[in-house]
């Protein structure tokens, strides 16, 4: 897997397993475009969503709740795919990360999420508020799973949770630093307090369709979680695994 990953990222070192180790896109953070404001995360708490109508109010991409813990599948994950692809939307899938094996976590995202080349994959690492929450370990667990399997890091979704974390280290963590950052904060004109494991943050989740800067809706859905990229189309198309 991974052609198109490595369409965008050529150079890379090989691990003891023979896989190429690729970096993350090579997107120049010094001199991105001005953050554009056309992606969007749902779950089938979102009950009613016409994905033509998401196109046509300008949105490029889709990152769909697939999977929780080792158990739960969301039930409208596979239906909306097609649909949204259909569409024309690039799709993405996201595991919430629960406390419990990473790896058994990752074996049950990637059955259920079944990525492709051109799925953006997430780990949403945030505080569980029904249950045990995620541990560090558990996150490099997932991570380093869907790599292996993949050859390919997720991208790591979070908010407060990581920065207080991270916030602090003496070091860039060696494993999670492989990830892109989508950062949660519904405060500010930009996202703050990235901790330095990260080059920057990716994606921002500015809003979760009530709380943060506008706008909170999007027609065919209504209110629901809007993201930020930070770049050009082109740099958000190379991330997603997409060409042309």
């Amino acid at each position: 897997m991974a052609d198109n990953f490595k369409s965008f990222n050529e150079s890379g070192t090989r691990d003891r397993r023979g896989f190429v180790r690729q970096r993350l896109p090579d997107l120049d953070w010094g001199r991105m475009a001005k953050p554009i404001n056309v992606v969007i995360d749902i779950s089938h708490h979102q009950q009613t969503v016409d994905f033509a109508k998401v196109a046509a109010d300008g949105i490029v991409g889709v990152i769909h709740k697939a999977s929780e813990g080792s158990r739960f599948v969301d039930k409208k994950y596979k239906e909306r795919r097609q649909q949204a692809l259909d569409a024309g939307l690039l799709w993405g899938a996201y595991h919430f990360g629960v406390g419990g094996d990473g790896k058994t976590q990752a074996d049950h995202f990637l059955e259920t999420a079944d990525p492709i080349d051109s799925t953006l994959i997430v780990l949403d690492y945030e505080a569980n508020r029904v249950g045990p929450t995620m541990t560090l370990d558990q996150a490099r667990e997932f991570v380093t799973h869907l790599d292996a399997h993949l050859n390919r890091f997720p991208g790591l979704y979070s908010g407060s949770l990581i920065k207080e974390q991270l916030g602090d280290a003496p070091a860039r963590d060696p494993v999670l630093s492989q990830c892109f950052l989508w950062i949660a904060q519904y405060a500010g004109l930009k996202p703050s307090n990235i901790p330095d494991t990260f080059r920057t943050w990716t994606l921002w989740q500015y809003t979760d369709g009530v709380h943060g800067n506008a706008p909170h809706t999007v027609l065919g859905i209504g209110q629901c979680d809007r993201d930020m990229f930070n770049g050009s189309l082109a740099n958000l198309k190379r991330l997603w695994g997409v060409t042309g």
